[in-house]
């Protein structure tokens, strides 16, 4: 049975980083698309999948398992030796790895997420702007990105010098900053620059933006 992926109608945002993972995996799918704007996600036969009523989910030939990162991390060991490695074994470099994805998590997500909302989400509500959270929310993430700039100054992703789901991770909301009107991870610095268009330039992550307009982007 081909594993499934249940995700947004768009290849954007959590569902991205699932598919990017998949494709470096070089993993056979099928794509079950869940109708947010109509609430699919909320019908009794999808929350029997995932009980929250979001994506993505896979149902890999029964198992079921949903939450973006613990997806990306399952497929990733489970076909650990074909593909792309996207987590490291030896001990040192695991550890660096665990790092990095907690810096993702911690310091990266919450404010990227933040300025969707602002930038998109609220707009697709027909909700005004907070443009006081936006400014907070820009200004802590530009202070984090400092961070990264410094960090990605001796080393070419944010765990060492190979690409791993802690940077593939990023796709998720560092995709829609520019949609919503943030600019910082192409302006901060050079090494952001660099690292980022080196995220966007995988064949995992361009096979899938000919379906993605902004205009899309913001109506989704």
């Amino acid at each position: 049975m081909v594993l499934k992926l249940y995700g947004a109608p768009l290849p954007i945002g959590t569902t991205l980083a699932v598919l990017m993972t998949l494709v470096e995996k070089q993993i056979p799918f099928e794509m079950v698309t869940v109708d947010l704007q109509n609430d699919a996600h909320k019908a009794p036969e999808y929350l029997a999948v995932q009980p929250f009523g979001q994506v993505p989910a896979i149902d890999d030939d029964g198992f079921i398992i949903y939450e973006s990162r613990a997806i990306c991390r399952y497929l990733a060991e489970k076909y650990a030796h074909q593909g792309t490695p996207l987590i490291p074994t030896e001990l040192q470099a695991k550890a660096r790895f665990e790092q990095a994805a907690s810096i993702e998590f911690a310091n990266f997500q919450p404010f990227a997420w933040a300025l969707y909302v602002e930038g998109i989400r609220k707009a697709r509500k027909g909700l005004q702007k907070d443009q006081a959270a936006w400014d907070v929310a820009e200004q802590q993430l530009s202070a984090k990105l400092d961070i990264y700039e410094a960090i990605l100054g001796s080393q070419q992703f944010l765990a060492g010098d190979e690409f791993t789901l802690a940077d593939l991770f990023h796709v998720s909301f560092g995709d829609l900053l520019a949609p919503a009107g943030c600019d910082l991870l192409t302006s901060k610095g050079p090494n952001v620059a660099r690292w980022w268009n080196a995220i966007r330039s995988r064949a995992s992550y361009t096979r899938f933006q000919g379906a993605v307009e902004i205009s899309n982007i913001e109506a989704y």
